[in-house]
């Protein structure tokens, strides 16, 4: 017997029955297959649908709520000066305007929005004057009217909506356009809109007398100038009619002084239908008023803190709520009015004092003008109040030589009724 072959026979048969599957039971068959493992896959970047300030301008002291819709994140930051964080919203408190940056992050990768929060120290100075400019139409450099917490200037756009908007904004009309009631150059022989003139404490004053509602006016006499502009006066000296109303800021004391249908006098005095007296530096906005009274205004608010002006829009940003009309009016009020004007009891019309505004859902137009753009942004953080009767969605303004009339009436008309929802009304009053 060869020795190779008598070797290698056993190595052969141990290899063989291994390769078979030899085992404890003998048996045979197909090797058993190693299932191919199934890759987890990665998820997907975080998103961030929202994120905001509210309010988004506060005076020094103040704070604001930082609130974000985020999905898909593992984790949340906030710079500068937060961190970590979670849950829905935090509150800051900047000693100077700061933008705030969200950072949503997971496996798959990051998104980021931004927001701002205005504190009125850089660039807005509420509840005085002073550095306002002296004229008609001047430019008032970042002054506003009344404290940063202020009705006029309360951000509401994350407020409740009130449950009869949709019915309240058709009456006003669901799909007819904003309009400008104020621009450049004239209409029907004057300019057009609400002018106003800024004065110095040394104005002197003069006799008011009232023709109509003296006793719901504060008493006189107030520093309106012979030349104080009236609305509706044409520059061709000839007879006009209307509101005719003369506004009068008192720069150096802080107080604003409206007029209803004035009528300048020989002597200097004025006559007019009404009068108000309101305190600028205050959020006692006018001491010598009662509820039911009416002012320059059907509502019993001040006219000019709800104008637009052409220096705020040009800078981009409007801190304030706006002023418009509506035809068909309801016999009650919500403050900040204070006085109804209309015998209508039908809960679908609107109260003077009502505030709208433009739905977070509408997305303002990239090509559009930046007054344009302003006015808008506005109207979503801010909103509009119902002051007065006139045309539907009237929304007044001042006049002024640089605005573009047919970018205001093309970009601001293409925003209907039923872009725009009613905040929620509380302390409505109808008695």
């Amino acid at each position: 017997m060869n020795p190779a072959r008598t070797w290698l026979l056993p190595l052969c048969t141990s290899i063989l029955l291994g390769a078979c599957g030899g085992g404890g039971d003998g048996g045979g068959g197909s090797p058993t297959p190693v299932p191919t493992p199934t890759p987890t896959p990665l998820p997907a970047a975080p998103t961030v649908q929202a994120f905001d300030a509210s309010p988004a301008v506060i005076a020094v002291g103040q704070s604001s709520t930082l609130s974000w819709q985020v999905s898909g994140a593992a984790s949340i930051s906030i710079a500068p000066g937060i961190g970590t964080v979670s849950g829905s919203s935090v509150t800051v408190a900047p000693a100077a305007s700061t933008t705030y940056t969200l950072t949503a992050s997971n496996a798959a990768g990051t998104a980021s929005a931004s927001t701002t929060v205005t504190v009125g120290s850089a660039g807005a100075h509420y509840g005085s004057m002073a550095a306002a400019d002296l004229g008609v139409g001047a430019a008032l450099n970042g002054s506003l009217p009344f404290p940063a917490g202020n009705a006029w200037n309360q951000d509401i756009s994350a407020a409740p909506v009130d449950p009869n908007s949709a019915n309240l904004i058709a009456t006003i009309g669901a799909g007819r356009g904003l309009h400008p009631d104020f621009g450049a150059g004239l209409y029907d022989g004057a300019p057009i809109g609400i002018p106003y003139v800024v004065v110095s404490g040394a104005q002197a004053r003069v006799t008011i007398r009232f023709t109509a509602y003296g006793d719901e006016s504060d008493p006189g006499p107030y520093p309106v100038p012979a030349a104080a502009p009236i609305e509706g006066q044409r520059p061709d000296g000839g007879a006009f009619d209307g509101d005719r109303h003369v506004l009068v800021i008192d720069r150096d004391n802080n107080r604003l002084y409206e007029l209803y249908r004035a009528f300048p006098q020989p002597d200097g005095s004025w006559n007019a239908d009404s009068g108000a007296v309101f305190h600028l530096d205050s959020n006692t906005v006018r001491p010598g008023g009662q509820p039911g009274w009416t002012s320059a205004d059907a509502a019993g608010l001040p006219v000019f803190p709800g104008l637009v002006r052409y220096d705020e829009a040009a800078s981009g940003t409007i801190r304030h709520a706006l002023r418009f009309t509506v035809s068909q009016s309801r016999r009650a009020y919500v403050p900040p009015a204070t006085h109804w004007a209309a015998s209508s009891t039908d809960p679908n019309r609107p109260p003077m004092g009502m505030r709208v505004r433009l739905k977070a859902a509408y997305a303002i137009p990239a090509g559009f003008s930046a007054e344009s753009r302003a006015i808008l942004q506005a109207m979503k953080t801010y909103g509009m109040i119902v002051a007065d009767n006139g045309s539907n969605w009237y929304v007044s303004g001042a006049p002024d030589a640089r605005w573009n009339n047919d970018e205001l009436v093309s970009e601001l008309g293409s925003v209907k009724g039923s872009d725009f929802e009613v905040v929620r009304m509380d302390g409505l009053v109808t008695n």
